[in-house]
């Protein structure tokens, strides 16, 4: 226990001076790593058990919100694509120029071994990316799904690379994967019957790591792809939300265990920091890389901007296609501390560099041509609300409920804003005005046309700061209308009253209120 507290300690402290000098708390993780390695701190057994755990259910997680048809848009699998092909031979390049300048490390190397270094820093972060994107409440942003659409390209890229490279090849069993979705099948249906609470998150940790992890590694393939997969059949689910947030909190504190193992995984030596440092300067032409691919498949310049410099990072799989080079015997040793390094110092600049994307994007609006209305990506042209009176943002069964009650019942022309592609296309479906977009996402404010008739705006989005942000753009962009919000407990109805909302009903009290109509309307009958 003594490893333990130990730990703990420098984890707990490193993470909270991270926070105090307004620094994400993963830096300090990162700190961490390298300050117990210094120390010599005894090795603490299922660290690297619990930093793969974390991974697991991160993929996991992403899968449960990931619509397949994102990964087929152009702008993902074509930037995916392109991107790694200019990422390796600017790689190489600039390792090459770096090699003449006598780099260590970098002095006559062949092309092969710089091939191979360029491979391993193409990839960019999921771990990073989606933590940063959560933080911010950017996940379902049009930028946010894009940048994840690219990063699972990108692992199913590392994946194979790994498979073939390590010379064991998935098991002949392994076809039997074509009946695992009949298997999804029969557990969605198990899920379908289970309570509430712990039970739902158990299922979820045994869903990740049985037919996820442990099926696909014992077939021959990556557990972490494993999960992936599972996730996404079972994405769509009503429960997919509510088995994703239970699962934040254990995801999130094992994927502590994730960044120390980074910062712990060798010991640095000088030359293995310089490399690692001389490495950094090949991230921003990554970064311009990804806007101007983005870009060029006709987004606008702020998703561009936001989407490269997310993915602006190298990757976990840099250490895991390294380590196998090292085993291979294609590269030396010395090599994996030194790419430890330069993931660990892009996992700390990353963050830093998205505070300043504003400016980022002031630079991109003089550079880049703007694209015409009507050229411009489907995703990304105006949305225009002209003729309708009121809008509902939040088109779940609350978010419905109000937009059937202001039309069918007081005539009014309702538009609905949903960021559920799939909700959008079942409400379109039958008969509902419902534009997709994430009323969160400032895009959305940049293409919302407000029509001067809309005097009534109904805040029906699950989470209580989604509501909070919408309000404040809401004031922003001059509305002078009603505002109407739902919150779930008394301290959010405050909150959300004080930030100017003029009609906020508490959940439970609507709820109660409706019972109550409900019981009697039923009652009536039988009394009469």
């Amino acid at each position: 226990m003594g490893a333990v507290a130990v730990y703990l300690t420098v984890i707990f402290l490193a993470g909270l001076v991270a926070v105090l000098v307004r620094l994400p708390p993963l830096i300090g993780f990162l700190a961490a790593g390298f300050i117990l390695n210094g120390l010599d701190v005894e090795p603490l057994p299922g660290l690297h058990t619990a930093a793969d755990l974390g991974v697991t259910l991160l993929l996991f997680g992403i899968g449960l919100k990931l619509d397949v048809r994102s990964l087929l848009s152009r702008e993902v699998w074509q930037t995916a694509g392109v991107h790694g092909i200019l990422s390796i031979s600017i790689g190489m390049l600039g390792m090459w120029v770096l090699g003449l300048f006598g780099a260590p490390l970098l002095v006559g190397q062949d092309v092969g071994t710089l091939a191979l270094i360029g491979f391993a820093l193409s990839f960019s972060s999921t771990v990073l990316v989606v933590k940063i994107l959560d933080e911010h409440a950017e996940a379902q942003s049009y930028y946010g799904r894009i940048a994840i659409g690219i990063l699972i390209l990108q692992d199913v890229a590392a994946v194979v690379f790994i498979t073939a490279s390590s010379g064991h090849w998935p098991s002949p069993w392994a076809v039997l994967l074509v009946f695992l979705p009949a298997l999804i099948w029969v557990l969605r249906k198990v899920w379908d019957v289970l309570p509430h609470g712990e039970m739902q998150a158990v299922f979820g940790v045994a869903m990740a790591l049985v037919p996820g992890y442990a099926l696909f590694g014992a077939l021959g393939l990556k557990g972490d792809l494993g999960a992936l997969i599972v996730g996404v059949l079972m994405a769509g689910h009503p429960a997919a939300g509510e088995l994703s947030r239970l699962l934040m909190g254990l995801k999130e504190l094992l994927l502590v265990a994730f960044f120390v193992s980074i910062g712990i995984a060798g010991v640095v030596t000088g030359e293995a920091l310089l490399v690692g440092t001389l490495l950094m300067l090949l991230l921003p032409a990554q970064s311009v890389g990804y806007i101007w691919l983005l870009h060029m498949n006709r987004l606008r310049r702020r998703t561009s901007v936001f989407a490269g410099l997310a993915l602006s990072n190298y990757s976990e799989f840099a250490l895991i296609v390294t380590a196998v080079g090292v085993e291979a015997g294609m590269l030396p040793e010395t090599w994996l501390i030194a790419i430890t390094v330069a993931v660990a110092l892009s996992m700390v600049v990353a963050p830093l560099v998205g505070r300043r994307r504003d400016t980022v994007l002031a630079i991109a609006r003089r550079v880049l041509p703007r694209w015409p209305e009507d050229k411009v990506h489907v995703h990304e042209r105006p949305i225009d609300l002209d003729g309708a009176t009121a809008v509902v943002l939040g088109m779940g069964r609350i978010g419905r409920s109000a937009y059937e009650e202001l039309r069918d019942q007081f005539g009014y022309g309702v538009v609905g804003v949903e960021s559920s592609a799939e909700r959008v296309e079942s409400l379109s479906a039958n008969g509902y005005l419902v534009e997709e977009a994430d009323a969160t996402d400032p895009d959305f404010w940049d293409r919302l046309k407000m029509s001067e008739h809309v005097n009534i705006a109904v805040l029906a989005m699950p989470f209580h700061g989604t509501n909070l942000e919408a309000l404040r753009r809401l004031h922003q962009s001059g509305f002078d209308g009603v505002v109407a919000a739902v919150a779930q407990y008394d301290d959010q109805v405050r909150e959300i009253r004080e930030q100017g909302a003029d009609v906020v009903i508490q959940l439970y009290d609507g709820v109660g209120l409706a019972l109550a109509e409900s019981a009697v309307d039923m009652a009536r009958p039988r009394h009469d």
